[in-house]
């Protein structure tokens, strides 16, 4: 009884060492822009009544989104490389996607080989989704106005591809498909945290759609919360 009850203590202690250490810590930063800010004219959207009734301000690209303080929104962060042997198992919630006001919200999608996209359609009017994938098959799909939702799952990891509408030039977004959980994009606040990292030594990229990439190398160990922050500037 006394062999059964060590043995019991010992595995649960392994596994939970393991677990552990599988996942050693966090990667956080806050990600900022610097130099003279460009200006962007004014979406027109007359050619649609329909877009047009839903705003009550002027809209603008979403190109590049600042905070008060000119934090960056729309960065997509992720680990670049790494060890990561295991396959992870694709999230069975949804990443939505949705056309509402003629844009689209969020302006940069990440999600997981495998794991549902919903595009939604809440604008009443005819979107025309075309996402110009290379390694996943490109997909070029109407949405009239009864067709409220439709669901696309990528099979394969792909890194930034636009997706655009035909009937709405100015409307374009970005996705990027991921093999690995290890990733955030950044809100106006420009923050990011990656949680649950492996230990070891990483490569982190910072993407923007114009201003390029950005990395910095960091070693995660047991119980790490590294700080990690980026600047982008006008070239």
């Amino acid at each position: 009884m006394q062999a059964k009850i060590f043995r019991i203590l010992f595995f649960s202690i392994l596994i939970t060492t393991v677990s552990t250490f599988a996942y050693a810590g966090t990667i956080r930063g806050t990600v900022t822009y610097e130099g003279r800010v460009p200006k962007f004219r004014e979406i027109k959207m007359d050619a649609d009544p329909i877009c047009l009734s839903k705003h009550t301000e002027k809209v603008f690209p979403e190109t590049l989104v600042l905070g008060a303080n000119n934090e960056m929104a729309n960065v997509f962060i992720r680990v670049k490389d790494g060890i990561f042997d295991n396959p992870f198992p694709a999230p069975t919630e949804p990443v939505i996607i949705t056309q509402e006001g003629c844009m689209y919200t969020p302006h940069v999608v990440g999600l997981m080989v495998g794991q549902p996209l919903k595009i939604l359609n809440p604008d009443g009017t005819l979107h025309n989704v075309h996402a110009l994938s290379k390694i996943n098959p490109e997909f070029n799909l109407a949405m009239p106005k009864f067709r409220r939702e439709t669901t696309k799952i990528f099979g394969k990891a792909e890194f930034m591809f636009p997706i655009k509408c035909d009937v709405h030039p100015w409307m374009a977004a970005w996705i990027s498909v991921m093999d690995h959980p290890y990733f955030d994009i950044t809100e106006k606040n420009g923050r990011f945290r990656i949680d649950k990292i492996p230990a070891g030594h990483f490569t982190i990229e910072a993407w923007h759609e114009k201003l390029g990439t950005a990395t910095e190398s960091v070693n995660i160990s047991q119980g790490s919360d590294e700080e990690i922050n980026f600047t982008f500037s006008k070239p």
